[in-house]
């Protein structure tokens, strides 16, 4: 087995491995998946179409017809890696564009063929550039163009211009390219192949870099009404006794101190932690919601209350430890749950 048909081989390989993630993976949306999967495909056509036409070079007149249609096909093709790449990056609408153009090449490639303009295979099946091959390497290096102008739209869209990555797939490119321009060593699409992967790694990180700010956003968002709801709930149950307001702001940082002393001193060292101190202190607030229960005659009540009524006011400690502990079912874990709940208690 020759270095050639190596690559060709690792090149398959690669895109039948891609292929797979990106038939599994759950990151991308069903149009995200199919641009990258035709992309991916058309490498693995092109390549063995190259490798058919190099591998069955002059072996004589009856590989004329096959050959020929082996490389229209990768000649055609090829190309339009590029407007796949784009499609994939997200810049579908410059990708529909462009394909526009490139199947005017397509056409002019089909047409050219019985004339030899672009190529063609003489009597022995040897292939030879055609008088007007110049013409399909403008169109390839306006494809690799195309390709570096989509890696940074996509980059534009996503805030964020990756120029080492950019810099990287054109590296990779070029570098794949010019031993087959300069030195006829085909190691052009093993290039391609890895420059196609490096979109995929490019473009997967910038959606999950949106992903991730969306994320951040909505949650701010979301602790900013839990907290406000908690601040009002907690309100509207103080106003039923004859506590201040300025309760609920002296709770709130009683607990904030304590839980930070209770943290130096090693105390439930375990639970303990930033998140969970932030925690104590916005549900602090909430420590008399359990109030709820008792009536207003028993918490508006001057005096003394009875032993009957303090029995009922003492109602209100597991009903709070309860409320909270619905609260936070789902926002924590089962330790911090029943901590918080006993101390709400």
């Amino acid at each position: 087995m020759t270095l050639y048909t190596g690559t060709i081989i690792l090149t398959e390989l690669l895109m039948l491995a891609m292929s797979l993630h990106v038939l599994t993976y759950k990151g991308f949306t069903r149009q995200q998946k199919h641009w990258f999967l035709i992309t991916y495909t058309t490498i693995m056509l092109c390549a063995g179409t190259e490798w058919l036409a190099i591998h069955f070079n002059e072996h004589g007149p009856s590989f004329v017809v096959p050959l020929s249609i082996a490389t229209v096909i990768q000649f055609s093709l090829t190309p339009l890696l590029p407007v796949y790449f784009a499609g994939a990056l997200g810049v579908e609408e410059l990708a529909k564009k462009a394909s526009l153009l490139f199947a005017v090449h397509i056409i002019a490639e089909i047409i050219s063929v019985p004339f030899g303009w672009i190529f063609y295979f003489d009597e022995n099946g040897k292939y030879f550039h055609g008088q007007y091959y110049i013409l399909y390497e403008a169109v390839y290096i306006f494809s690799l163009i195309f390709l570096i102008i989509s890696l940074f739209i996509a980059g534009r869209r996503f805030q964020k211009r990756d120029i080492c990555t950019v810099i990287m797939v054109f590296v990779v490119t070029v570098a794949a390219i010019l031993p087959l321009i300069l030195f006829h060593i085909y190691t052009d699409y093993i290039g391609i192949g890895i420059s196609a992967c490096l979109c995929y790694i490019y473009y997967n990180d910038l959606v999950q870099q949106d992903i991730q700010t969306d994320l951040e956003i909505n949650q701010a968002r979301i602790r900013g009404i839990q907290e406000h709801i908690i601040s009002e709930l907690a309100n509207l149950i103080e106003n039923r006794d004859l506590e201040t307001g300025e309760h609920v702001a002296r709770t709130r940082e009683y607990v904030r101190i304590l839980a930070e002393a209770a943290r130096e001193d090693g105390v439930y060292a375990d639970v303990i932690d930033d998140d969970y101190v932030s925690m104590l202190e916005e549900l602090a607030p909430m420590h008399d919601i359990g109030k709820i229960v008792v009536s207003d005659t028993i918490l508006r009540k001057e005096g003394r209350l009875t032993d009957e009524e303090f029995e009922e006011m003492k109602l209100h400690t597991r009903a709070g430890g309860k409320i909270v502990r619905d609260i936070l079912e789902g926002i924590t874990d089962e330790e911090h749950i029943a901590f918080a709940s006993d101390i709400a208690m």
